[in-house]
């Protein structure tokens, strides 16, 4: 089960994007993210009239691991590991480090 879901605002831990931050975007496969603003790569785009996309040199979001990114803990700014715990019959995200409950 995920601990990271679309929308949310993560910090990467590693790779050349380290430290960066970014939402959740997408998740592309079972195991990574991909994060915007985040892992940039240039793209060689074909040029297609029908579909009115111009040719040339694109920068765009790569995929990255689900494990080399961590839940933005906005209290301390930094990543935080997240945990579930069942409160009044529901199921919640929280955060390991204070136990805050992650807003959704």
């Amino acid at each position: 089960m995920n601990r990271i879901r679309k929308g949310d605002q993560v910090v990467v831990t590693t790779g050349k994007s380290k430290g960066q931050q970014g939402a959740v975007l997408s998740f592309s496969g079972e195991d990574r993210v991909i994060v915007d603003g985040v892992n940039l790569v240039k793209k060689h785009q074909k040029p297609n009239p029908n579909a009115g996309i111009q040719g040339g040199i694109v920068e765009k979001e790569a995929p990255i691991h689900i494990s080399n990114v961590m839940l933005l803990n906005p209290e301390t700014d930094k990543g935080d590991r997240v945990g579930y715990r069942v409160t009044d019959g529901k199921k919640e995200r929280y955060f390991k480090s204070n136990g805050n409950t992650v807003e959704q």
